[in-house]
């Protein structure tokens, strides 16, 4: 988990563009640095319905990443995350 220091050290972009780097949800759940939360809100973030591509509800776009990815993908990852959490 990080602590407030380590929060204010990460560049604002982070906060105002959490997804940039990613390129699959994949990658949010192996990510090291961030807690079982932050991954959650990324995550729920890019499911949300404000991250569908117009005309194709089964993909979706979140800000920073450099492409739509499936919504099933997305799912599987909070999926993952769940398992990952009781396991």
């Amino acid at each position: 988990m990080h602590t407030d220091a380590q929060w204010a050290e990460r560049p604002r972009s982070w906060r105002l563009r959490p997804a940039v780097g990613f390129l699959h949800p994949l990658e949010v759940v192996k990510d090291q640095e961030l807690d079982s939360t932050e991954k959650r809100e990324i995550l729920a973030a890019w499911a949300s319905d404000a991250s569908a591509v117009e005309h194709r509800p089964s993909q979706r776009w979140l800000l920073g990443t450099p492409a739509p990815v499936a919504l099933s993908e997305v799912l599987s990852a909070l999926r993952r995350l769940d398992r990952d959490a009781f396991a």
